[in-house]
């Protein structure tokens, strides 16, 4: 692609390296270095967002490619600080493994990079502070792979790759896409597992990390209960019907109203579920300068906007649902930089104000989806309000009418 300007690029580059070397101004440039496998950062720069625990996470991906015909395994990926080379975090062993993709985004076996082949390796950094998180991250790899073109056996390597610059741009602030309290976030930001964490697709001949940061929100009631009565009756699901909100003024890209709602208690067969009905009924909001919106698994015939709609901040778009590829009723939340829920690159985001309640033990998750368990009944929690956060996995939050501002 646009081989007329990387030309230019290069021809640029000579010239200048040229004219450095004649002149015997300038440093000396580095010398090459052969790397049988290489890294590229997965989309766009990466932003800093401050979460409920009070740290600053940094969530971005790498795709290792061993490009030789020798087999590799990777040992060791140190993260480091491109400002002063410092090691930010080492991870290697079952740590690192945890990390890995192979391209179709499951959990690798071990980690060999097979001849020829790619895999992801997915990064969830923490600072204390938004003034440690550094402007530039670089890594280090060290494995067994071919040290020279000619090889015909691994050998031990170490030398950088994939360096990763931060975007500049601030993390958009949001209004909070539902009303009350007892929201659960579930399959949300920052660890290395989780559906959304490892969703990433290829669409439309690229690979994209549209979920980065996508949350699916579930209500509990005051006694704890996400369901009350049949869980296979999409009625008995507290949240079921609840209001959903525009988080910020925008234009409407995107919009479906016709499927109806799956059975809760299982995912839908496979076979059933194209791109086209995945996210099931939904809206995609354009706010401008490159940030859309989605929200997904709305209710049938509950979407009240068209394409070509805008629409006010806290606006309602629809109602609570279990359209497309879900097991329970929730609002699918997340911010990208595109127009397609699955062919876009996801982006962190921070609500305006909201509470926390508590953060739920993740044992207790599945008991409570089946109806055979209740999280902390309302009596017993302490709520503390926050601002300018994102609410992070198994974070128990409430919207109540002081956060809609």
């Amino acid at each position: 692609m646009r081989r007329i300007g990387t030309f230019r690029a290069v021809v640029c580059l000579v010239l200048i390296a040229s004219a450095s070397r004649g002149d015997g101004a300038g440093p000396e440039p580095p010398k090459d270095v052969f790397t049988a496998i290489v890294g590229t950062a997965l989309g766009g720069p990466p932003s800093a967002v401050h979460g409920t625990d009070g740290r600053h996470h940094v969530v971005y991906e790498l795709i290792l490619t061993n490009t030789r015909a020798v087999p590799a395994t990777v040992q060791a990926v140190d993260v480091l600080n491109g400002a002063n080379d410092t090691t930010l975090v080492r991870f290697d062993g079952k740590q690192l493994l945890g990390m890995l993709r192979t391209m179709n985004a499951r959990p690798a076996s071990n980690l060999d990079l097979p001849p020829n082949e790619s895999r992801l390796l997915l990064f969830s950094l923490d600072f204390p502070s938004a003034g440690m998180v550094p402007r530039l991250i670089d890594h280090r790899i060290e494995a067994l792979a071919a040290v020279g073109p000619a090889a015909k056996d691994p050998s031990s390597i170490k030398y950088r790759l994939g360096p990763v610059a931060l975007a500049s741009r601030a993390v958009p602030v949001l209004q909070p896409p539902l009303d009350g309290e007892g929201w659960l976030v579930v399959n949300g930001c920052c660890g290395d597992t989780g559906a959304h964490r490892g969703a990433i697709h290829s669409i439309n001949g690229r690979l994209f990390d549209s979920q980065r940061f996508a949350i699916d929100f579930i209500q509990a009631d005051g006694e704890g209960r996400l369901v009350i009565g049949d869980p296979a009756n999409v009625r008995s699901w507290v949240g079921y019907g609840a209001r959903v909100r525009a988080a910020a003024a925008g234009r409407v890209v995107a919009a479906r109203n016709d499927l109806s709602d799956q059975m809760p208690g299982s995912l839908p067969d496979p076979q059933t579920i194209t791109v086209d009905n995945v996210d099931g009924n939904f809206v995609v909001l354009d706010h401008g300068q490159g940030l859309f919106t989605f929200y997904a698994h709305l209710q049938r015939k509950s979407v009240q906007v068209v394409q070509g709609d805008r629409v006010a901040a806290g606006q309602e778009l629809g109602r609570l649902g279990n359209t497309g590829n879900t097991s329970a009723p929730h609002l699918h939340f997340h911010v990208m930089a595109g127009p397609s829920p699955l062919g876009s690159d996801g982006v962190p985001f921070v609500f305006s104000t909201f509470d926390v309640a508590a953060v739920v033990d993740e044992a207790a998750l599945d008991p409570a989806l089946s109806g055979a368990a209740r999280l902390p009944a309302r009596t017993s929690l302490s709520s503390s309000k926050r601002q300018r956060q994102l609410p992070l996995d198994l974070s128990l939050i409430d919207f109540g009418p002081s956060a809609r501002r």
